[in-house]
């Protein structure tokens, strides 16, 4: 496995705990790959110490089994969750050697591609209902090619979905995911933001 996460993966997280908490259940997780990297944002459900548990859980699980198949790793989470409040994820792997990137989610962490050009077209994850550590469904992951410039954004659902006016401005990953908490955070529960450009 890398050591480093990849430079051709431009990356940027922004988040924010949900007041009167001091740990949050969202949680991003950045594993260098043999072939380039894993994204995984992770959602353990409600807000306080119990969705947070559950969520490290998950992503010690996800660190420790990067390399496994989306089924496998999904299903391991799962198994290691059982005892927790559980969690909602997504992941996506990213081949660097293929210009590819797949995924694969379960809950509703809300997953998108968005490529690059002079309008905005974005490509939405298939997530799988259910909850890792309650009920684990099968998943497919969907693979599509990357091109330069193409945005990865992935957020919980302390943020609102309405997402593109802060993604219109351009910028690096930092700044857009800095924009889309400051902008579209909710206020109501945990709440977390991802970027990821392809470079």
């Amino acid at each position: 496995m890398a050591e480093e996460w990849p430079g051709a993966l431009d990356r940027g997280l922004a988040a924010a705990t949900h007041a009167g908490e001091t740990r949050s259940g969202d949680l991003a997780v950045f594993v260098p790959t043999k072939v380039g990297g894993l994204a995984c944002v992770i959602d353990g459900l409600g807000h306080g110490p119990e969705a947070a548990d559950a969520a490290e859980t998950c992503a010690e699980v996800v660190r420790t089994h990067a390399e496994a198949p989306a089924q496998e790793l999904l299903q391991t989470c799962h198994e290691a969750l059982l005892t927790t409040r559980g969690v909602v994820m997504t992941a996506a792997w990213f081949d660097l050697e293929r210009s590819q990137l797949s995924w694969a989610g379960v809950g509703n962490v809300d997953a998108r591609l968005v490529r690059s050009g002079p309008e905005l077209r974005e490509e939405v994850a298939l997530v799988f209902g259910g909850v890792l550590g309650y009920r684990m469904p099968r998943v497919r992951p969907a693979t599509m090619p990357l091109a330069r410039g193409d945005l990865l954004v992935m957020i919980t659902d302390g943020i609102d979905g309405a997402i593109s006016p802060a993604l219109a401005g351009g910028g690096a990953a930092q700044a857009l995911a800095s924009r889309i908490l400051d902008t579209h955070a909710k206020g109501t529960d945990d709440a977390l933001a991802v970027v990821i450009r392809y470079r």
